[in-house]
């Protein structure tokens, strides 16, 4: 079989790493962007989400030839939509190939030695799809339809020469701003931050969408060690492996280590051995206990600790903890930074995590590569305590309002309402979200496997309760909701998702 010769502006299906194939374009790339060494490949601007790759020829297939092989092994709702997004594409680039041949020629001329346009701050409809037949692709990137995340849907059926990132060095991979005006995703990071003194007098350092160029970011040198691989620990681990990292791993449970060590990382036999291993390690466990035990106790993270290594809280604790840890880490010369993480396993395994930092500025600096590639923003709160505060109330809220949520199902059914009419209402309202859809979905269809651990949001809730009362604030909505909590746990849902608390209403 003769062998498909592909160019800028021709539709393809792109198969990215351990990703199913999906729909893109070829386009071309930025002039500051240099080509991978190596085999030969092109970049794809895919369909459907704000993704842009260098993807090898040998990972591409011609669009139209495959496509009904390609819908009938994929089957997801972003895969659809991604379809839906080409068929559009097409469609308008019909309809404007019609319009430019009742043009004169002079026309045509004028506007196809435009330069490369990606996606410009001050653009007024993103959305605008130009003359599918200037091959230079100026400014006729298709806009997708949605943004979501590549790697939805099964992929298997299909055989593509297997590819993993980890493999390439030289893999370059984009995801432009999830932000109304995505433009500014391919300028360097420094120019991309955005600096807020808040009121308060502590400063906010905020990336426009640090992930939004976590592919052309250039790691850090620094040796990174990580400990826990929950739920959140593991799409974090995973998303710095991808970035180019040097990873050493360590988790209780040390079979889920294996994965991790397959992918590229290293394996630490203790956190003290993880911790004078490396310049800067990293902690994401369940609990101010856990947190506490895992730097003090036998084989801990203080064990390791030598002047000038830095030491990162990204668990969800409260600020006596912090405060505590990082006398102790600062003690032995040592450099502490919280960074507690607000989101889900999916957004963690999405690389699209909220941080909020505080403590030692010059280790969140630092860790500027890491935070870009884990995460979509982050926020130095100024001193060590202050993250874990903020992070506490996040929580708390989004706790109570997961239980009102439930709440209000529940009271639906209980007087003969439809739950799906209410969810379809509520996803009309000024309080339509992705959370409130997707919690409610999974509620309908007794789906509670976890995103977000139950007893975890409770542990939050109990903790932010806390703290009201040694600020001596009134938290009664929070305590309500940590009741409601309680009882769930009772009912044996600890382990499964925030929004089983819906069984603590109908038990």
């Amino acid at each position: 079989m003769a062998a498909v010769h592909l160019r800028i502006g021709d539709l393809v299906w792109g198969k990215l790493g351990r990703y199913p194939p999906w729909p893109g374009k070829i386009v071309s790339p930025p002039k500051d962007l240099k080509k991978p060494r190596g085999k030969k490949c092109h970049f794809v601007k895919f369909f459907g989400t704000e993704d842009h790759a260098w993807i090898k020829v040998e990972q591409l297939k011609p669009y139209h030839a495959h496509k009904e092989e390609m819908i009938k092994i994929n089957k997801g709702k972003r895969f659809q939509q991604a379809v839906d997004a080409v068929e559009d594409y097409l469609k308008k680039a019909k309809g404007k190939e019609q319009n430019s041949d009742c043009k004169g020629d002079s026309k045509a001329k004028k506007t196809s030695n435009k330069p490369l346009k990606i996606l410009e701050e001050d653009d007024e409809d993103l959305s605008a799809l130009k003359d599918p037949s200037e091959k230079d692709l100026t400014d006729s990137d298709p806009e997708p339809s949605a943004i979501e995340r590549l790697g939805a849907g099964p992929g298997s059926g299909f055989k593509w020469e297997s590819s993993p990132v980890k493999d390439d060095p030289h893999f370059h991979h984009f995801l432009l701003s999830q932000s109304e005006k995505p433009a500014s995703s391919m300028e360097p990071i420094s120019k991309r931050l955005k600096i807020i003194e808040e009121v308060t007098g502590s400063t906010s350092i905020q990336a426009a969408d640090s992930t939004a160029i976590n592919g052309s970011i250039t790691p850090t040198d620094k040796r990174i060690g990580f400990l826990g691989l929950g739920l959140m620990g593991s799409g974090i681990v995973s998303n710095l492996l991808k970035m180019g990292h040097v990873v050493t791993v360590w988790n209780r449970t040390a079979e889920k280590c294996d994965l991790f060590i397959q992918e590229g990382a290293r394996l630490g036999r203790t956190p003290a051995e993880v911790a004078s291993m490396c310049d800067i390690t990293f902690s994401c466990v369940s609990d101010p206990k856990a947190a506490r035990d895992l730097v003090l106790g036998p084989s801990g993270v203080l064990q390791g600790i030598r002047p000038g290594k830095c030491y990162i809280e990204m668990s969800t604790v409260d600020p006596e903890t912090i405060t505590e840890l990082s006398q102790v880490i600062t003690s032995r010369g040592g450099r502490f930074l919280e960074a507690p993480v607000a989101g889900s396993q999916q957004l963690s395994n999405d690389g699209m995590l909220v941080i909020l930092a505080a403590g030692d500025r010059t280790v969140y600096e630092d860790c500027s590569s890491c935070f870009q590639a884990m995460g979509k923003t982050s926020f130095f709160l100024g001193e060590a305590g202050n993250a874990a505060r903020m992070m506490l109330i996040l929580n708390m809220v989004q706790g109570s309002f997961m239980a009102t949520i439930a709440e209000g199902l529940t009271l639906a059914q209980a007087t003969g309402q439809s739950q799906q009419t209410f969810l379809d209402i509520l996803c009309q309202g000024q309080m339509a979200s992705t959370f409130v859809d997707q919690k409610c979905q999974n509620i309908l269809q007794g789906n509670f496997k976890p995103d977000y651990y139950l007893k975890h949001i409770q542990k939050d809730l109990r903790l932010a309760i806390s703290m009201g009362d040694m600020a001596n604030h009134p938290t009664p909505m929070a305590a309500a909701a940590n009741e409601v909590y309680k009882r769930a746990k009772a009912l044996d849902q600890s382990d499964n998702d925030i929004s089983a608390v819906y069984r603590a209403y109908i038990h």
